[in-house]
């Protein structure tokens, strides 16, 4: 009886080179894997163009639009593999998730283009390819649509330094009459005389010919016009 239970136990040359990794090999399909991957770069071309047109910015950044492709690549091929097993997409969530990724996004689009590149990524790894490009075509439209055609009227800030308090009801007495829309954001007081108030305006007309006219105010000592994105420190 103990012969039989020690042959049993005898590891041969056979079962040191079975592995789990050729089962795994033998079950992965490389055509799947390439179509799926080509067509992540595709649709990560598509973002690509999308967001080079449609970018109103001042400062393109051309490596943020390349690693929008290349998300959408890298996500698929997470996809693809966690796809087909279990304790490796545990592992992979375990992994990414130690992951802090730290680089400001200030534009909310910016945002909106890179959650686009995941959802391209993890469609086309799970196979869903006509998906994608359905959704990333319609996106890709609205985007264009409402991005280029639709005219956005931009508040300004309009910082003025002055003295007296009498120069305060000139400054919004001129407000009133050029602009749509205006609202105080602060007001500070330097010395006994001199003061700082801000503005968020909605002009009517020329925004050049409106700061000369606040500069040109008897007891201003500087009037400045900054573009306001929405966010304000006082």
């Amino acid at each position: 009886m103990f012969t039989l239970l020690a042959a049993t136990n005898i590891t041969n040359f056979d079962d040191i080179f079975k592995s789990s990794f050729l089962e795994k090999t033998s079950s992965f399909s490389l055509i799947d894997a390439l179509i799926g991957l080509a067509s992540a770069f595709l649709l990560g071309v598509f973002i690509y163009f999308i967001y080079k047109k449609t970018f109103n910015g001042v400062v393109y950044s051309h490596s943020f639009n390349i690693s929008l492709m290349i998300m959408a690549m890298a996500t698929a091929l997470v996809i693809m593999g966690i796809s087909q097993n279990v304790l490796l997409s545990l592992g992979m969530v375990g992994a990414l998730s130690i992951v802090r990724f730290r680089t400001p996004i200030k534009d909310p689009m910016d945002l909106i283009f890179l959650f686009w590149s995941v959802v391209v990524g993890i469609l086309c790894g799970a196979g869903f390819i006509p998906l994608a490009v359905i959704g990333s075509v319609i996106i890709g439209v609205v985007i264009i649509v409402f991005q280029n055609k639709i005219v956005i009227e931009n508040p300004y800030l309009v910082v003025v330094r002055f003295e007296h308090e009498e120069t305060n009801a000139v400054i919004e007495r001129l407000l009133k009459e050029a602009s749509k829309r205006y609202l105080l954001k602060s007001k500070s007081v330097m010395n006994d005389e001199q003061m700082e108030v801000t503005y968020e305006v909605r002009l009517k007309g020329n925004d050049a010919a409106f700061v000369s006219t606040l500069s040109k105010i008897e007891g201003v000592s500087s009037a400045v016009m900054l573009s306001y994105d929405g966010n304000f420190t006082a």
